[in-house]
């Protein structure tokens, strides 16, 4: 897992992809016959197939942060988010601000000691935040300007079975790609095999909407993560997935209903290489298959999700277990892709 280490360790918000998509270039390039940017900043692997049928497996690189609007004349930091964030999980959290140089910050707040009666009662909102660099304003004016992006700061950790982080979503999806194009790597292809690492997923999948239109493709195949509310307070309808029960098969989700035909494909394959999985229906949020099912007339598409908990957090929090399912289904499928008709 040390590539997947790597992966979230690297910096790369909305629109601000450079740091990652240099690491996602270099490990892609010895698994696939060429690979290209475009315009966007998607990084496009391919590999030909036998056939004209194309598949794209696409897994988006952004990770949700900030962007300094404003720099106060105390030296403190106001930011605007850039993805969806519960601001409850924004307290005291420790960040880096990539200015003139990277700088270890904080999300500062008024401590409870001071708050007004009316103040412990409200919502608070993204905004209500500052960031403290603990240095003086002179110093901060310098080093810091409105635009410079703002990343959590969090370790890759083990936690019994699991794996916690920032920047699961998506990179953990970059991860399986990218190992599945190992496991398929020197093995024919019925299809033309696009691997598209994307940008700018989460502030409206507009990475993979320009990329879909430049490739045209028959099939798209999102992997992404899912919602596991596999915890206390949560009914069992409302746990969408579980840790530990394998790679999620979407039905569908707010952005997406998956080909029927396509699902069932997969529950096939998954079946007939014994892969664990479990089926997800999320009612909301939703992946890159939404945009590549509308950029063009033809493709079949479905997400495969990697359970994950806390969600768009600094803890994500994924099991072992079901990214090796994820890895083995998404190779197993692309090696079968091409064998079946997908029109309803």
């Amino acid at each position: 897992m040390e590539l997947l280490k790597r992966l979230t360790a690297a910096t790369g918000i909305s629109g601000h992809e450079d740091d990652v998509r240099s690491l996602i270039i270099d490990e892609m390039k010895p698994l696939v016959e060429k690979v290209n940017t475009d315009v966007m900043g998607n990084v496009i692997g391919y590999r030909k197939g036998k056939t004209n049928t194309k598949l794209v497996i696409a897994a988006h690189m952004d990770e949700i942060g900030f962007m300094v609007n404003h720099v106060d004349d105390n030296g403190f930091l106001r930011i605007i988010p850039l993805g969806g964030f519960d601001p409850r999980t924004l307290m005291a959290q420790k960040v880096v601000v990539h200015g003139k140089k990277e700088l270890n910050g904080i999300f500062g707040s008024k401590p409870v000691h001071v708050l007004s009666d009316d103040e412990k009662k409200k919502v608070l909102k993204v905004t209500d935040y500052h960031i403290d660099l603990g240095l003086p304003a002179d110093k901060v004016k310098k080093l810091v300007s409105p635009g410079d992006t703002v990343t959590w700061h969090r370790d890759f950790t083990e936690v019994g079975d699991c794996f916690t982080s920032k920047a699961f979503d998506d990179r953990v999806g970059v991860y399986v790609m990218l190992e599945a194009l190992r496991k398929v790597k020197g093995k024919a292809l019925q299809v033309d095999l696009y691997a598209v690492a994307t940008v700018q997923e989460e502030v409206g999948v507009r990475g993979a909407t320009t990329s879909a239109i430049g490739i045209d493709p028959d099939i798209g195949v999102a992997v992404d993560i899912t919602l596991a509310n596999d915890i206390p307070g949560a009914s069992d309808h409302e746990k969408i997935t579980k840790l530990g029960e394998g790679a999620a098969i979407k039905i569908m989700d707010s952005y997406s209903i998956s080909n029927p035909k396509l699902f069932e494909h997969f529950k096939a394959v998954a079946k007939k290489h014994k892969i664990k999985t479990q089926v997800e229906i999320l009612p909301r949020g939703g992946t890159d298959a939404g945009a590549i099912q509308r950029a063009g007339s033809k493709a079949a598409v479905i997400t495969i999700s990697i359970p994950t908990r806390y969600a768009h957090s600094t803890v994500e929090t994924i099991h072992k277990e079901d990214v090796k399912s994820c890895i083995n289904l998404v190779a197993a499928f692309i090696l079968e892709a091409g064998s079946k008709k997908y029109i309803l």
